[in-house]
């Protein structure tokens, strides 16, 4: 595999407008409506000549928030900013910022649809 193996992610929600809010809060981006003819996507920025996945916010009927079989890391420099951000933006935190050795730190936490949501950074 001469690639990273991920390429996209999408998150669930049951409501787009307050998902929207809560990810271009905690993570300071515009999110883009896509052209979908039978989804409600809003996708995360991105360069599709860039390193690393992007990804949508997607309602679907059938298809229920919450459940935490995937986690899907977001890269930071620091994740104590997003986590108190993920806070402010009316998220709860699960596991608060802590390391994870050589390989950075993390933080876990809910977005205001119940996805369990994981932060990243080196510092």
């Amino acid at each position: 595999m001469k690639h990273n193996p991920v390429i996209w992610f999408e998150i669930y929600v049951q409501e787009m407008e307050r998902a929207k809010r809560f990810y271009e809060s905690v993570f300071q981006v515009k999110l883009e409506k896509l052209n979908t003819p039978d989804l409600d996507m809003w996708g995360f920025p991105m360069d599709m000549n860039g390193l690393g996945a992007s990804g949508a916010l997607v309602k679907m009927a059938g298809v229920p928030s919450g459940g935490v079989s995937t986690l899907i890391y977001f890269a930071c420099e620091d994740c104590a900013v997003e986590e108190a951000r993920l806070i402010e933006a009316g998220g709860r935190i699960k596991q608060a910022k802590m390391s994870i050795g050589e390989y950075g730190f993390i933080t876990l936490g809910y977005d205001t649809e119940g996805n369990l949501i994981g932060l990243h950074s080196m510092q």
